[in-house]
């Protein structure tokens, strides 16, 4: 399963929200218009949450572990209130009266995740260089942990980041003494709140960000994919593992480290082997030239760095407004790529698998259409 590394600011707030089960993040008010990016990006990250996805916390440099998203009432994510998605700022009073599941939170608590210890979460941290020394080649978002809330991390990073906390803490394991307490009487407590409201979806988000038949930001239809392409089948297929924002490039100052809008895999059905990997690259408007570029660049990376040489392992979209015709016909000459499979024989195979698809905003909802 995945993983996700939140920050924290304090001892204080590791201990509360280990011992509730909760963690939810302080979001900054919106803006007269609206969601902004980074907001949106938040909700992206809550949308594709999935039961038994791991969960740790970073405080200045120490990682404390480990637990596992569980769901309660049918989800491991809920708005703390009613409405919470939508950019509006509420008085004291209107808080309280929209019902909110973490009563002593605050308006900027808007939206708020549920998980258990698996196996504890020990006292014993451990500090960002062991955790990216113990395994170097498995940790690629941890290494771009920068200016966020929270990062998510895929199954291979999760697994190296409990190993290394494990073995630190392998007495414990058997023997827990040192370890933060957790119980499960405000899970019980908010299941007995939550409504059908409560329920976090993408729709508010997107009317925020909508002009007309187009959506003004990019995170905004970020968030739609992460909530959508691991539930439902779609143009984009159903994929077992979403994320978005996804590192692609050897490491750099991270403000100019280039990232997938939408990368994800999915696996063998019935095993944990995978078969196939996504990567979608949107753009809000028309689509540019450069979006061929662009897209290929990280078709060679995924190639690189997670399919060996295996091309037709990769799946990728270009998800715009609209297309020129010469957008298309640079698609159809330039997305390509020679590749080798097998041995004794070796088969020459061509990889040609980069679709272009225009996306509508229609009814409250996205549309899509391939050209």
């Amino acid at each position: 399963m995945a993983g996700y590394v939140m920050t924290l600011d304090s001892q204080e707030s590791l201990i509360e929200c280990i011992n509730r089960g909760i963690y939810s993040t302080n979001l900054s008010s919106p803006t007269t218009s609206g969601w902004i990016t980074h907001h949106e990006g938040t909700f992206a990250d809550y949308l594709s949450m999935k039961e038994n996805d791991s969960i740790y916390f970073f405080i200045k440099r120490k990682i404390y572990g480990i637990g596992k998203l569980v769901n309660i009432a049918g989800d491991c994510k809920h708005l703390n209130y009613i409405d919470a998605d939508e950019p509006s700022m509420l008085s004291e009073e209107e808080f309280k009266n929209n019902s909110p599941l973490i009563e002593d939170g605050t308006i900027a608590n808007r939206v708020l995740c549920t998980f258990k210890p698996n196996p504890f979460f020990f006292n014993q941290s451990v500090d960002m260089d062991e955790a990216l020394n113990s395994n170097p080649d498995k940790f690629r978002m941890l290494r771009a942990m920068w200016k966020v809330s929270f990062i998510k991390i895929d199954d291979e990073e999760d697994k190296a980041l409990q190993d290394v906390i494990l073995k630190k803490n392998e007495e414990e394991i058997y023997n827990p003494q040192n370890i933060y307490s957790f119980d499960d009487s405000f899970h019980k407590l908010i299941e007995r709140k939550i409504k059908i409201r409560h329920r976090m979806r993408a729709y508010n988000i997107l009317k925020s960000a909508s002009a007309s038949t187009k959506i003004k930001h990019e995170m905004a239809i970020e968030a739609v994919l992460c909530e959508m392409l691991n539930k439902e089948d779609s143009i984009f297929g159903k994929w077992d593992y979403i994320s978005h924002q996804v590192v692609a490039s050897p490491f750099k100052p991270i403000d100019y480290m280039d990232k997938m809008d939408i990368f994800g895999y999915r696996y063998i059905k019935g095993y944990d082997t995978i078969s196939k990997y996504l990567v979608i690259e949107i753009k809000k408007d028309e689509a540019s030239l450069d979006v061929i570029n662009q897209i290929m660049k990280y078709v060679d990376w995924i190639n690189q760095e997670y399919t060996h040489g295996d091309y037709s392992m990769i799946e990728a979209y270009v998800l715009a407004y609209d297309y020129s015709d010469e957008v298309i016909e640079k698609r159809n000459r330039e997305c390509k790529r020679l590749f080798t499979k097998g041995y004794r024989p070796t088969n020459t195979c061509e990889w040609n698998n980069c679709k272009l698809v225009k996306y509508r905003y229609e009814d409250g909802q996205l549309e899509f259409e391939e050209v």
